[in-house]
């Protein structure tokens, strides 16, 4: 199993490059190179989102200790670039923020129940966003939607659903028991943590004018923003597409990505999902695996540098012990 991550990354690796060879190389960097620096400025457009990331998340903070939205942007840029850049299956950036918050002071039950409800209402999110630009998609006559694309999206959303509600089904709890009754008792204390862990988790279900806020105002908001960077770099790369059509590709792109979160930085899967969905909707090729080159960009402008500003709070943190 441990040679499982490293085959996963290369079958990825040599799927995005056979997807390269096959949409031709050259045209692609033609398209880019007429693009230029328009493509840098979509990347830096990632900001945006991540704005709206961190509100959402501030708002499941319910803790004694309520950090301000700068500093939960500073993790939210954290995790994502964690995630984006690291062989991690996209949970390493919630280990790293976690130990960033519980070094600041925050409750540790807290800081969990955050992290799992924020997961479970991005995954719902995900799942409306992918279901209504199926629909989209199959309502506004696209001929060359491909029926593999079809099911495979249609399958996509109850999926995110079911991994929403496994999330629900208080897994600590239940593991915590099952593990202090294989140990004799031994490890009460962790039962005791994970249930309050739960005990945060359901209180914030219960809180409807968080939820509702989470779901209609600043996941919407995030999905709109990131659709922006699509519309962007479709625009610098010269493609005639309209703000929805970019809505619909990042939308579905992300359902396809979260699904295959044990990819490592979605490699092949992303280069994939732009050339199905583009296609699907009139682009060509080149310019599909061109926007895909437009999002490894992007990883490289805004993740490189927050694996920086992780390591810089990784050394303050050291040198302060």
């Amino acid at each position: 199993m441990k040679f499982a991550g490293p085959l996963i990354a290369l079958a990825g690796l040599a799927l995005a490059v056979w997807l390269v060879w096959h949409a031709d190389l050259q045209a692609v960097l033609g398209l880019m190179r007429a693009a230029g620096a328009g493509l840098v400025l979509a990347g830096i457009a990632h900001v945006l989102p991540m704005i709206a990331s961190a509100r959402d998340w501030q708002l499941l903070m319910r803790g004694t200790i309520q950090p301000k939205l700068i500093a939960v942007l500073g993790l939210v840029w954290i995790r994502e670039s964690v995630n984006g850049m690291l062989p991690v299956a996209r949970v390493g950036g919630e280990v790293v923020t976690f130990r960033m918050m519980h070094a600041w002071g925050m409750e540790p039950p807290a800081v969990l129940a955050s992290f799992i409800v924020d997961i479970q209402l991005t995954l719902i999110s995900q799942a409306l966003f992918a279901g209504a630009s199926l629909a989209w998609l199959l309502g506004s006559g696209a001929v060359h939607l491909p029926p593999i694309l079809t099911w495979g999206i249609a399958a996509s959303a109850p999926t995110l659903v079911v991994l929403s509600l496994v999330l629900r089904a208080n897994p600590f709890r239940r593991l915590s028991k099952h593990f202090n009754r294989i140990a004799s008792g031994k490890v009460a204390e962790l039962v005791d943590e994970s249930e309050q862990v739960e005990d945060r988790v359901n209180a914030l279900w219960h809180r409807r004018g968080i939820v509702t806020r989470y779901l209609l105002i600043w996941q919407s908001l995030q999905c709109i923003t990131t659709a922006l960077e699509v519309w962007l770099a479709l625009y610098f790369l010269g493609a005639k597409t309209g703000f929805v059509q970019a809505l619909v590709i990042e939308s579905l792109v992300q359902a396809l990505s979260s699904i295959a979160f044990f990819v490592p930085g979605a490699v092949g899967v992303q280069e994939g999902g732009f050339l199905l969905i583009g296609t699907a909707l009139g682009l060509n090729p080149q310019t599909c695996i061109a926007l895909a080159f437009a999002r490894r960009i992007r990883d490289l402008v805004v993740f490189l540098p927050g694996l920086v500003a992780w390591q810089v709070v990784e050394w303050r943190h050291a040198q302060r012990s």
